[in-house]
């Protein structure tokens, strides 16, 4: 071993609306939506090896070792810039798997950005974003740390200024396959595109997912149902979990007392700079 352990934190995001506006050549979806970052999120540990390997300290549950993103992130960067040191990871999760949070993107985003510099290889923001892409749509938005409208598949990005605001996240216990939603005959694909202007004018606060999701997805349906009493719930990604606009700390959190069984409710603050920026300028600082 060669260093003692850093902590990195990787937040998580909502999709505040989202539209398919077609298809490309090669079959990938063109997208628009508009990314939120949070202030919460999961969180990394890293410690530097001296023998090149890469490992994860412990299991993670409900992600298997070959699918895990933070050890494909840290090889990927290793491969790239020719890395002569390895790591240890441990992760903390938080964020629940294939909820349309970007759990896993963020925490592949985390591990690119925090090694880079722990590696000292001196990759700039555009090449980190370039890797991350190869594992992941959502991981540039996350390597680049900012609040930001996306288009393309989704790593087209324009940083955007939000009004501050908090969430009520409800978990209702369901991952969604992305890849099956996709698939699903009855998604909308072919929807007008839209502006940043029209979206910060509240015009646009569909998501195509929801439909399906709540069409094939009972306890979602449910879940954005109660949610749903308390102004307008909204599906994030390609879910399971939905989110509920709210101006202030303490009434978000009068809402989440009073999510039922089986589902799960917290609070989050919608922020513009990612907590990765200010853990990389602190450690810089050090």
């Amino acid at each position: 071993m060669t260093d003692a352990w850093t902590t990195w934190p990787a937040p998580a995001k909502l999709n505040l609306f989202l539209h398919i506006v077609g298809r490309r050549a090669d079959g990938y979806h063109r997208l628009q939506t508009m990314f939120q970052l949070l202030d919460w999120g999961d969180t990394l540990r890293l410690r530097l090896r001296d023998d090149g390997q890469i490992l994860r300290v412990a299991p993670v549950p409900g992600i298997a070792e070959q699918d895990d993103l933070c050890l494909r992130a840290a090889c990927a960067l290793a491969d790239h810039a020719e890395a002569e040191f390895g790591v240890d990871i441990a992760l903390a999760k938080r964020v629940p798997v294939g909820g349309g949070l970007g759990g896993g993107s963020s925490d592949a985003a985390t591990v690119l950005v925090a090694l880079n510099v722990l590696w000292e290889c001196g990759l700039s923001e555009d090449e980190l974003a370039g890797i991350g892409a190869a594992l992941g749509a959502d991981v540039p938005v996350f390597v680049r740390g900012r609040s930001a409208w996306a288009k393309g598949v989704g790593d087209e990005l324009t940083p955007v200024d939000l009004p501050p605001r908090w969430f009520v996240i409800v978990d209702p216990g369901v991952a969604v396959p992305t890849g099956e939603l996709f698939r699903a005959p009855e998604l909308t694909r072919d929807s007008a595109p839209t502006t940043i202007q029209r979206f910060l004018a509240g015009k646009e606060m569909a998501n195509a997912f929801e439909p399906v999701v709540r069409e094939h997805f009972p306890l979602i349906d449910a879940a954005l149902d109660w949610l749903g009493q308390f102004g307008q719930a909204r599906l994030s990604g390609s879910g399971g979990c939905g989110f509920l606009a709210i101006d202030s700390e303490r009434a978000a959190c009068d809402i989440a007392r009073q999510c039922p069984q089986p589902f799960r409710a917290w609070t989050a603050r919608g922020v513009n700079r990612s907590p990765l920026l200010d853990a990389l300028e602190k450690h810089r600082k050090n």
